[in-house]
């Protein structure tokens, strides 16, 4: 849509009501005309309201509707690290297939890396009608520039109607450039997605205001309809050995390889021995483990049960232990089979990344915390003195 605002200047008396509505400021009088800044102007229309004249003039000229009509197909991004497609993809792929089905469409997944054509059969196997394969050996190590130009270029040849990538390091930093480039909406860390049955449209449902409601979005006038998931919130697609599907080799241009950084060297980050998205326990540490020293004991637990650490962001802003740990709405979203808060009040922000939990047990000394009322079960006292008992039993029963 192109808008235009204009003033008259035969209507115009400089009465200067319009500068005085502005609220951006945009407005001045020269000459007792009034003129326009459009460098600041919003096109909000107050100064159009405000004029008792009728000297300005605000123009929208609607664009022709584009037709959508040859976007077929629910894509999946199929993430994967040194050839090891990580769960989130299953997950994509399961909620993708209900979505393919609902529309009638083929459900696919674009599979880039280096070595791993023998991998793309796994896809299928969980659901994908279709693999778009790129194997080069450029594409080895993640990086933005290439994994994104293919992409596009990918997305510009088969027009997908619906693109869902995982709300991970990964997917963030790469379907963001692909949405801006192909000119489609995107709805970042869904937590649900389903099919408007009246016009077909992706209805792309996430937590807003601190996860105080949930908001759907829609983007009806562009594709593909475009959505980051979180880990975690959604079943993964059951392997299927009997099912087939098409594995398309995709050859690329040597242009869209380009990047113009690589990966020197790997550290992997000292101390988290538990990857906390496939974790089955998780033992998180809030406020009131006090200091970096109180995680200590949290540690000492995880370490008995076999347990992913996991913090809040209280506990990750006073600089107690590293953000990779932090759990809730601007961290990790979990799903363990247990998750046991220690020091956790239970802020909406906190309980957003883990009260899908199966059985959360909460432990503070604070009676009203709110966690209590998500806990399957909760210990009111002093964790100092809760968390070495548990350890110390779980030491006995497990035989540790």
């Amino acid at each position: 849509m192109s808008e235009a605002i204009n003033v008259i200047t035969g209507k115009c008396v400089g009465c200067g009501l319009c500068v005085k509505a502005c609220p951006f400021g945009a407005i001045i009088l020269e000459n007792k005309i009034a003129k326009i800044d459009l460098n600041k102007c919003t096109l909000c229309g107050a100064c159009v309201a405000a004029c008792k004249f009728d000297a300005i003039s605000l123009k929208k000229e609607t664009a022709p509707a584009k037709d959508l009509s040859a976007y077929k197909d629910v894509w999946v991004f199929a993430e994967q690290m040194d050839g090891h497609i990580e769960s989130i993809t299953y997950e994509l792929l399961g909620e993708g297939r209900k979505l393919a089905d609902s529309l009638k469409m083929n459900l696919c997944a674009v599979f880039l890396g280096s070595n791993i054509k023998g991998k793309a059969d796994e896809l299928v196997k969980r659901g994908a009608d279709k693999v778009y394969l790129v194997d080069k050996p450029e594409l080895a190590y993640f990086c933005d520039e290439p994994y994104a130009a293919i992409i596009i270029d990918l997305v510009k040849k088969h027009k997908p109607a619906i693109f869902l990538c995982g709300a991970t390091t990964v997917g963030r930093s790469l379907v963001s450039r692909v949405a801006v480039t192909v000119d489609a909406g995107l709805t970042a860390d869904c937590t649900g997605l389903s099919i408007d049955p009246a016009t077909g449209n992706l209805l792309q449902t996430r937590p807003a205001f601190g996860g105080n409601i949930m908001a759907t979005i829609i983007t009806p006038n562009h594709r593909p309809q475009m959505s980051t998931v979180r880990h975690k919130v959604m079943k993964e697609a059951v392997v299927d050995g009997s099912r087939k599907g098409e594995i398309v080799i995709s050859e690329i241009t040597a242009e869209l390889l380009k990047m113009r950084s690589k990966r020197l060297s790997y550290v992997a980050e000292q101390g988290a021995t538990v990857n906390l998205a496939e974790a089955n326990i998780i033992v998180s540490g809030g406020r009131g483990v006090q200091n970096g020293d109180g995680f200590k004991i949290i540690k000492d637990l995880a370490d008995v049960l076999g347990a992913g650490v996991g913090a809040s962001r209280a506990a990750v802003d006073s600089n107690w232990i590293s953000y990779s740990h932090q759990v809730g709405q601007t961290g990790k979203t979990v799903c363990p089979k247990i998750y046991i808060a220690c020091g956790i009040s239970g802020q909406i922000q906190h309980l957003a990344g883990m009260s899908s939990a199966d059985i959360i047990v909460a432990i503070n000394k604070d009676p009203d915390a709110p966690i209590f009322k998500t806990a399957s079960y909760g210990i009111v006292g002093d964790l100092f003195k809760i968390v070495p008992m548990l350890t110390a039993e779980f030491k006995k029963v497990l035989g540790k």
